[in-house]
C-alpha cells in the first residue's frame, strides 16, 4: 500500500508539473511595431503551447492614460507561435498598452495582464513624409538691377544747339550777313541810281554856282 501511495503521489506531481508547464503564460505574448508598405502596424505573436484561448487588446496610451482603443482579437496560440496584426498609423515615439486575457473562464481568466514594458514605437515613422518637412523657403528677391533711367536734361542742356548742329561750329562773320541781304529782291540798285542823279544834280548846281560869281566879278 506505501508503495502504491508514493506511486500516486509521484504520478499527481508530474502531472501538476506538466500542467503547469502547459499553462497559458504572459511572458508567452510579445508585440512589436511594424512597417508594411509604408503602413504601420502593432503585431502580436502568442506561443502558448496549451492553447488556450486568449484575447488582445491594444490601446494608445499617453502619460499612463488610455487615450484611443486600437482595436480587439481573438487568438489561439501554439508552440511555434500564432500573430495576429492590428493596423495602426503610430507614430515616432508613441506608447501603446498591450492587454491579454486568456482562458475559457472570463470570470476567473487564467491571464489578466499587460505585456510589460509598454510597446514605444521607433523612433523613425513608416512613411518618410512622417519628418518635419524643411521650412518653404521665401521667394528671394529679384537680383536683376533696376534699369538705370535717363538722365533728364538739365535746363542748360536742353537750350543749347539742337541735335546734328556742332556747339563748335564757326559763327558767320559780319560781311557775311550784310551780303546775306543782297539778294535778287534788295533796293541796292535803285539807291545807286538816286546817288548818281544827287551827283549830277549836285554838279549842276556848283557850275552854276562857279559861272554865276564869275558873271559878278567880270561886271
Amino acid at each position: 500500500m506505501q508503495i502504491l501511495g508514493v506511486a500516486a503521489a509521484s504520478s499527481a506531481l508530474a502531472l501538476s508539473a506538466a500542467g503547469s508547464a502547459l499553462a497559458c503564460n504572459i511572458s508567452e505574448f510579445s508585440a512589436e511595431a511594424k512597417c508594411d508598405g509604408g503602413k504601420g502596424s502593432i503585431v502580436v505573436t502568442d506561443k502558448d503551447g496549451s492553447g488556450t484561448p486568449a484575447t488582445i487588446t491594444v490601446f494608445l496610451e499617453n502619460n499612463g492614460a488610455d487615450v484611443q482603443k486600437v482595436g480587439e482579437q481573438d487568438v489561439t496560440g501554439t508552440r511555434e507561435g500564432v500573430v495576429v496584426t492590428f493596423n495602426e498609423d503610430w507614430k515616432p515615439n508613441a506608447e501603446y498598452r498591450v492587454h491579454v486575457t486568456a482562458g475559457k473562464n472570463q470570470d476567473r481568466p487564467i491571464v489578466d495582464k499587460d505585456i510589460t514594458p509598454n510597446l514605444t514605437t521607433p523612433s523613425e515613422g513608416c512613411s518618410k513624409d512622417e519628418s518635419t518637412p524643411p521650412a518653404t523657403p521665401s521667394p528671394s528677391e529679384s537680383t536683376t538691377p533696376p534699369a538705370e533711367e535717363s538722365p533728364t536734361p538739365s535746363a542748360s542742356e536742353s537750350s543749347s544747339a539742337p541735335a546734328g548742329t556742332s556747339s563748335n561750329a564757326p559763327s558767320p562773320a559780319a560781311g557775311d550777313s550784310n551780303l546775306a541781304e543782297t539778294g535778287a529782291n534788295s533796293n541796292t540798285g535803285m539807291i545807286a541810281g538816286i546817288a548818281g542823279a544827287l551827283v549830277v544834280v549836285g554838279g549842276g548846281a556848283v557850275f552854276f554856282g562857279m559861272r554865276r560869281r564869275g558873271a559878278s566879278s567880270k561886271s
